[in-house]
This record gives structure tokens, C-alpha cells and sequence, in this order.
């Protein structure tokens, strides 16, 4: 681990690291004991003062050269990313160390561009402006899903905003980051970046500390609504993103090439191990039938296989347990009669934890299966009628993270997007992000947005400075 900028072996309990596509084991963590979180904690406490009156210069400066080492690593650093989540490694070289390259460059230059109220006269006799400070130690909780892509989308602008941070990354994959654990330690002042391993006990740790002003988790709603109730007791910030349940909503004047062309690339990404994944198929009765056809007839190609493998499409599933849980959800929709197999569905034999990608269909909006993240390969197909029934159906589960529509008409698409409680919506596509634009969620999908300027701003403390031109300002001149 890194604490106070020095690496360490943790106190606590040993954790074995497997390789999901075989599951054998390929390295073993040691997690933080109370006295390191505590030590970690009062660590980035003291780095504050030092590192918030930095220039936003400086601070970019460190962004951009963590940018260029990760750029030069990023075949190593893909490598052991696929390793250990178990998702393709050509996936991981052309879609995601590019992005994580990107996203630190952008929070060097938001570092250095925030906006605000202009300055001015709002009473007479004074002059108003806004600063933006830091709010402090902020402690960042991290899935297992994107190991180093959640470790930059919340290092990067807690760091650009002036914050002292402690990332702790899930206890399956932390190898991605315990990779870059020396440059990190020589490139930054000791106690800035503080990186801890450990389960749900070193999170709860973390959540309770009295020197922690903010906790930032991307996990399942339980973990979220155990971290807003502890954090709630010394009135600490959150930002949650809780997972989603997206639903892509395929009108009959859609193409229907592309749809099943987005939905493969959408559904099945990291084996479906994502929370925007486009699982949720709402589509308009009188194409039903050609859609779910197509859309058998394109998974029946997909290409599961070792992730090391140049044509493997989809790797396994991150542990034994998920592989269970994800086939849970299959039997019980199987058992209920809540809908019908169309394709996949039974567990794959042999090494490692590989499910097939699957599809349902004939789903009610209702069932368990269309309302509750799976976070596997498994889509669903309900019918529709007409856009209110769309926008019901839509809205029927209790997640808002992102949806798309796929229509021709871009005067329906407006109509509907009013009215779908996501955060984020697509029109013909899904599941592409810029670091330009919000990431974030309504409902169970919790609050607070990643990348963007506002994912910036949510690392950081407004504050209003009034300065009198006489020296004094008659008093409640301000009131409203």
C-alpha cells in the first residue's frame, strides 16, 4: 500500500487474487488494520495545507505526467487489467487506457479553468466574487469492474480541485493500481495520494474517520446506503454512483442493424459487468419478433474465450460467487415462467467463470429480473406500444444511471427524453462517453456526477467573499 509516501505491506488480513478465466491465483494482498487506516487518514490531513495552496499549474503538472506514464505503460498496465478482471486485453488497449489517458488530461486543463459568478457589485458599496476551495480528505472507493479507470475518474479531479485523497480499489482488483504505487510515490509530496487495500470493513473504516470530509463510492446500492448512513453522523460529503439498470428503447422506424449492432457492443462489454450496460431491451411490438431474431443470430457469434486472445470477445466473469449470482437471476426468471430463453443461460464448463451470453425474452417491465442489476451477459426483451408504455416500461426500475432511444424520428426522441429518469440518454447509440460530459444517476442510481466540470465541482466547496469599498457595508442591504 502507500501511505504517507511510503510503501507498505498491510497489518490486516490476506486477501488471494485470482485470475478469473482460470481460477487460479496470481497474487495476494494485504489489507489495511485500524491503526493504518487511522494513520493514512491523519496522513492526507496533514498533506492539506501543503497541497491546497499548490497552483493549479502545479497541480496539472503532476495530472499530465501521471497521464504520460500510464500512455507509456499502457500495454503493462492492460495486461494486468485483463489479468485480473478477466475482460479481453485488446478491449483494454483500444477502448480503455485511451480514455484514463484522456480523462487526466482534461483534469489537468479543468484544473486550471474553473468557472463562476462573475465578480461585481450585487450590493452597493462591496464587491462579491466565488471561490471554489477544497473540501478536504477525501476518501475514494472504487469497483471492481474498471479497476484503474474508477481509480482516475476520482483521483484526477479530486486532486485538480486541491483535495488530499485515499483510494482504496476493490479487494479482487487491485493489481492495476498497486502497479503505478512507485511512480505515484516519487512523483507526489507524501500523504497527497494514499493508496489502502481492504474489503468492506477498510471502506466502513474509511466512511467513519473523523479526519475524512468526503467518501466517494462506486458500488451497489447497499454499500452506498451504508456509506450515507455512517458519513451522516459527522455530516460528511458523499458522491454515490450505485449501479443501473439501462434500459435502450428500439422503435419499429429504428435500424435495426445498427440497434443490434450497439446492443452487442452495449450488452456484452466486460461481459456485461457494467452499470450503463444496454440489458434492459424495450422494443415496439410489431418488430419484436425480427429484433429478438437478429439479436440471437448476432450473440449465437460472439466469441468467448481466454482474454490474452486477440478474437475473444467476452472473457468470464469476475469470481465463482458473481457467476452464481448472475445465473440466479437466469433460473428464477426460467422457473417463474417470467420469460423465455431464447439463447445462453446454462453455466459454462471448465476452467474459469465464463457465462454465456444470454437473452430472454417476453419479460414483464415488472419481473425481478428487468427491475434488479444482473452486472452480467444477460439482456431481456419486453414489448411495447406506443411511447407512453415506453417511457412506463423505461422508468419501471428503480436505477436512473443511462438509457438510450433508437428512433429515426428526432422529434420522438425529444419527446421522450423529458420524461426518462436516467442521468444520462443516448439517441442511436450507447455506451459512449467524453470526458466532457457528466456521468451520473436519479433514484437507486445515487447522486453526484463523474468526469465533466461538474464531476470537478463535486470535489470541491463554494464559497462567497464579500469585500467592502469603504470598509463597511450598511448591514441587511443584502437581504432578499
Amino acid at each position: 500500500m502507500l501511505i504517507d509516501g511510503d510503501i507498505v505491506f498491510g497489518l490486516g488480513a490476506t486477501q488471494s487474487i485470482r485470475n478469473p478465466a482460470d481460477g487460479l491465483e496470481i497474487a495476494e494482498i494485504h489489507s489495511a488494520d485500524p491503526t493504518q487506516v487511522d494513520r493514512v487518514a491523519r496522513a492526507a490531513a496533514r498533506a492539506l495545507p501543503a497541497w491546497r495552496q499548490k497552483s493549479p499549474m502545479e497541480r496539472a503538472e503532476l495530472l499530465l505526467s501521471l497521464a504520460t506514464i500510464i500512455e507509456s505503460r499502457g500495454y503493462e498496465l492492460a495486461q494486468i487489467e485483463s489479468l485480473n478482471v478477466g475482460k479481453p486485453l485488446h478491449c483494454v488497449i483500444q477502448d480503455e487506457i485511451p480514455h484514463i489517458v484522456d480523462c487526466l488530461r482534461f483534469y489537468a486543463g479543468a484544473a486550471r479553468s474553473l468557472s463562476g459568478v462573475a465578480a461585481g457589485e450585487y450590493v452597493a458599496g462591496a464587491t462579491s466574487f466565488i471561490r471554489r476551495d477544497p473540501i478536504g480528505v477525501v476518501g475514494l472507493i472504487a469497483p471492481w469492474n474498471y479497476p484503474l479507470m474508477m481509480a482516475v475518474w476520482k483521483i484526477a479531479p479530486a486532486l485538480a480541485l486541491g483535495n488530499t485523497v485515499i483510494f482504496k480499489p476493490s479487494e479482487l482488483t487491485p493489481l492495476s493500481i498497486d502497479a503505478l504505487l512507485e511512480w505515484i510515490a516519487n512523483a507526489f509530496p507524501p500523504g497527497v495520494v494514499n493508496v489502502v487495500y481492504g474489503g468492506a470493513d477498510v471502506g466502513a473504516a474509511l466512511t467513519a474517520h473523523p479526519s475524512i470530509a468526503m467518501i466517494s463510492l462506486t458500488g451497489s446500492p447497499a454499500a452506498g446506503s451504508q456509506v450515507a448512513s455512517t458519513a451522516a453522523k459527522n455530516y460528511k460529503r458523499t458522491h454515490l454512483e450505485l449501479g443501473g439498470k439501462a434500459p435502450a428503447i428500439i422503435f419499429a422506424d429504428a435500424n435495426l442493424d445498427a440497434v443490434v449492432a450497439g446492443v452487442r457492443a452495449a450488452g456484452f462489454y466486460n461481459a456485461g459487468q457494467d452499470c450503463t450496460a444496454a440489458c434492459r431491451i424495450l422494443v415496439e411490438h410489431s418488430i419484436a419478433r425480427q429484433l429478438t431474431e437478429q439479436l440471437a443470430t448476432d450473440i449465437a457469434s460472439l466469441r468467448l474465450g481466454p482474454p490474452s486472445e486477440s478474437s475473444t470477445e467476452m472473457g468470464p466473469l469476475i469470481s465463482a460467487a458473481q457467476r452464481d449470482r448472475v445465473h440466479g437471476y437466469v433460473s428464477r426468471t426460467l422457473t417463474r415462467s417470467e420469460g423465455r430463453l431464447i439463447a445462453g443461460g446454462v453455466p459454462l464448463d471448465g476452467a474459469g467463470w465464463f457465462y454465456p451470453p444470454t437473452l430472454i425474452t417476453d419479460v414483464d417491465a415488472n419481473a425481478e429480473i428487468a427491475r434488479e442489476e444482473v452486472f452480467g451477459p444477460v439482456l431481456t426483451v419486453t414489448p411495447f406500444d406506443g411511447e407512453d408504455e415506453a417511457i412506463r416500461f423505461a422508468n419501471a426500475a428503480d436505477y436512473g444511471l443511462a438509457s438510450s432511444i433508437w428512433t429515426s424520428d428526432i422529434g420522438r426522441a425529444f419527446r421522450l427524453i423529458p420524461n426518462i429518469e436516467a442521468g444520462i440518454t443516448w439517441v442511436n447509440t450507447h455506451f459512449t462517453y467524453a470526458a466532457e460530459m457528466p456521468h451520473g444517476g436519479v433514484k437507486r442510481s445515487g447522486h453526484g456526477s463523474d468526469l465533466s466540470i461538474y464531476g470537478a465541482e463535486a470535489y470541491s466547496q463554494i464559497r462567497h467573499i464579500m469585500i467592502s469599498h469603504q470598509g463597511q457595508v450598511r448591514q441587511g442591504t443584502a437581504h432578499a
